[in-house]
């Protein structure tokens, strides 16, 4: 046992040191000393974007969760309510699970469970009786299945049962090493799973609805699960029957085991692999500790930049995992449910929930993973159209979106005005980063010329001239009313994309002209009388008001309105309104800003990662970084899932994003390096492969606090103005190759 875990240890030190010395791709693992026994807090997610599975990692009960992220309830294109369950608005389902039952003893030595980050593998190991028992389990993107393999340094070892049981009702059938069910839920969409199982030495046989395994060396079990659910409105949403599907899938298993792990860990190092950040060093005799003793310690005022790092990777992982190409965007829980009634249906919140979730994708180097979010935009516009059109009349142009939407076109719970026009920052986004042109004039131009045509009969003209939105609501905050500062902000946004958008394909100049004319006669941010930026017209703003939204700053974070360099005074309201809404006393500047005084409703999961950029982009890291200890401290569960509470990942997905906007910012044709780090992250770092708008690529190094080393790539070299260690110059980018 000793042996074992001391080489352990050296292998998790010297991965460390080996990456920090040759300035490669870090191994980040979660890993724990005992199985998973809370679904939410412990087990560990794989996923390929489309099918995931949260593995606990027993030791004679393996349990595996699984998921198929189209597997929802509801009617389609429902409109006008949050009804949950069979009917109405609907909810996302548990597809299933896997019981592996072994014949071997519940206790064991030298227990290791590891989630590899880096690669997405999932491995178990422990000793019992001289044996090691090893298993690993992965989700392949290139082969779009599921794979769990289980072997022991004994030939025929492994005795034991498999069973599979689906949540929504259908009965698995055996036959020879398979195992499958089908069944329908009452919308009418279509579902199944098909697992099958190889295996060297010994038999397998079935008993009912069980496999039976007999003295096996070992096992390899293949997993795919699918609905016959079609992102198209004009197909009312159903495709072809799911089985048929799955059995070709299945067919690459003949490729191998060792094969299809290969290529899945090409495609997931390729991605993860793209950007890296290092912003310290944590002490060997913390990094040879579990994951949760470390997040306790850190918890508890100890120093873990790895940790921090891990926190930022996770992100990125997570939405590998549950975003990719093909398939639908991250949910509020990814993809990973184990319930048949989540937490807000675990479906799609456009106030602030499913944006956050893709605030990493662009500027960690993941954009192939923002495009299902822009696909969902695309098949939702159709019945997004008719909901409007039935709730504003039916001459009105354009769409917007009630807060809650599903799979099937369907818009429930408020309306969230505004919900359009913060979709298509993200249409925008996707081109700023990218410059693809052919995407911009054929599928983001459109979206967003469509949505100012909704704004552009919506707005409402003040006596004095101003444009106001009508009956706007602070999500979700305060009551509804003209002019509200959110909606004020996002229309601002809209319209500015949507004129450099014009600009950039030289088209529409006379509707360019008249958008420009409407930005300019938006009612503008002001400033209170306690010096806060106001969230509505009046001003009303409570300095003792905690709430967790902070609404009124989008024009801050994530959108591009106020900036210290642009609006310096907006920027010090804004400043004293984060403050504020923290706990932090905001009408007395000078009052110390603690992460203690920070309280109730300001203590959420995604709240942390907001004011992380909001701070971030508001060029103070201290307080960026206090948002960052304030995640890990007070929302987050032992398998570093966020928790809102309930569990909810965009926390995970956002603070990947906020990170980035500490290390790197592009704004207003600038790019900026280390705009906001703090203190404990000044001695040394770096970070590679982070994106900048205008398509840029950037790598950097630093040491006492400032930048000794940068490297900006582009697809041809360009001219681009960079902001670097308080100086402002003009460099030609290199080109990317």
């Amino acid at each position: 046992m000793i042996k074992v875990k001391s080489i352990f240890i050296l292998w998790v030190l010297l991965a460390a040191a080996t990456a920090h010395a040759t300035g490669s791709k870090p191994i980040k693992l979660l890993w724990y000393k005992q199985p998973a026994k809370k679904w939410d807090a412990e087990a560990l997610p794989i996923g390929n974007g489309r099918i995931g599975a949260m593995l606990f990692g027993g030791i004679k009960t393996e349990h595996i969760q699984f998921n198929e992220q189209s597997l929802w309830s509801g009617d389609n294109n429902w409109d006008g309510g949050y009804e949950t369950g069979d009917h109405g608005f609907g909810s996302y389902r548990n597809f299933g699970e896997v019981v592996v039952n072994f014949n071997h003893a519940d206790t064991a030595a030298a227990y290791r469970r590891i989630l590899d980050i880096s690669t997405g593998v999932h491995t178990t190991s422990f000793n019992i009786n001289g044996i090691r028992f090893e298993r690993e389990a992965f989700a392949s993107n290139p082969d779009q299945m599921m794979v769990f393999r289980y072997t022991a340094s004994k030939k025929v070892a492994l005795s034991g049962s498999i069973a599979m049981t689906s949540a929504q009702g259908a009965i698995s059938i055996a036959n020879n090493s398979e195992l499958s069910f089908v069944g329908e839920m009452p919308n009418h969409l279509k579902y199944a799973a098909n697992l099958r199982v190889e295996h060297q030495g010994g038999l397998i046989t079935h008993e009912g609805n069980t496999l039976i395994f007999k003295n096996c060396s070992s096992l390899v079990i293949y997993l795919d699960a699918r609905t016959n659910y079609k992102p198209d409105y004009k197909s009312d949403w159903r495709g072809a029957d799911p089985m048929p599907l799955i059995q070709q899938e299945q067919k690459v298993a003949a490729l191998g085991y060792q094969k299809l792990l290969n290529r899945h860990i090409k495609d997931i190092t390729r991605l993860m692999g793209a950007a890296t950040i290092a912003i310290g060093k944590t002490s060997p005799d913390l990094l040879a500790l579990p994951t949760d003793i470390r997040l306790k310690k850190y918890a508890s005022g100890g120093n873990d930049p790895d940790l921090e790092e891990t926190m930022f990777e996770y992100g990125r992982y997570l939405l590998i995992s549950s975003s990719r190409k093909g398939g639908l965007p991250a949910n509020l829980q990814g993809l990973w449910n184990n319930s048949n009634t989540p937490a807000w249906a675990s479906d799609y919140h456009n106030n602030i929930n499913i944006q956050m979730n893709y605030w990493s994708a662009e500027t960690t180097n993941l954009s192939e993973c923002h495009i299902p979010l822009i696909d969902f935009i695309v098949a939702a516009e159709e019945p997004c159209r008719i909901a409007t059109r039935k709730a504003f009349g039916q001459n009105t142009r354009g769409w917007t979106a009630r807060t809650s939407q599903n799979i099937f076109g369907g818009n429930g719970w408020e309306w969230n005005i505004p919900a359009s026009a913060w979709y298509a920052h993200h249409v925008f986004e996707h081109w700023a980063f990218t410059n693809d042109q052919a995407y911009l004039k054929n599928i983001a131009y459109p979206i967003l010329k469509e949505i100012c045509q909704y704004w552009e009969d919506r707005l409402k003209v003040m006596p004095d001239g101003t444009l106001m939105v009508p009956n706007g609501w602070s999500p979700e905050h305060g009551p509804r009313e003209d002019g509200v500062m959110h909606d004020q902000q996002l229309v601002w946004d809209l319209f500015q994309n949507y004129v450099e958008a014009a600009k950039a394909l030289n088209i529409d100049v006379d509707y360019q002209n008249k958008i420009a004319g409407m930005q300019a006669h938006l009612a503008p941010n002001k400033i209170g009388k306690w010096g806060q930026l106001q969230e509505w017209q009046a001003d009303r703003d409570d300095p003792d008001d905690q709430h967790r939204h902070t609404s009124h700053l989008f024009a801050v974070y994530p959108g591009h309105q106020i900036s210290l360099n642009e609006a310096p005074e907006l920027a010090k309201a804004a400043i004293i309104s984060l403050r504020s809404r923290s706990g932090n006393y905001g009408k007395n500047i000078n009052t110390p800003f603690t992460l203690e005084s920070t309280v109730g409703d300001s203590r959420r999961s995604w709240t942390w990662a907001w004011r992380c950029a909001l701070w971030a982009r508001l060029g103070d890291g201290e307080k960026a970084g206090m948002m960052i200890r304030g995640l890990l401290t007070y929302n987050t569960l032992p398998n570093l899932f966020t928790n809102h509470p309930p569990f909810q990942l965009d926390g995970n997905f956002g603070i990947s994003g906020a990170i980035a906007e500490m290390l790197l910012q592009s704004q207003a044709g600038e790019i900026q390096l280390l705009p906001a780090i703090p203190k404990k992250w000044a001695a040394e770092g770096a970070f590679y492969g982070l994106k900048a708008r205008g398509g840029f690529t950037v790598n950097c190094k630093w040491a006492n606090g400032k930048v000794i080393f940068y490297q900006i790539y582009s697809k041809e070299p360009v001219k681009v103005k960079l902001r670097v260690n308080g100086e402002v110059k003009e460099i030609l980018s290199s080109r990317l190759k």
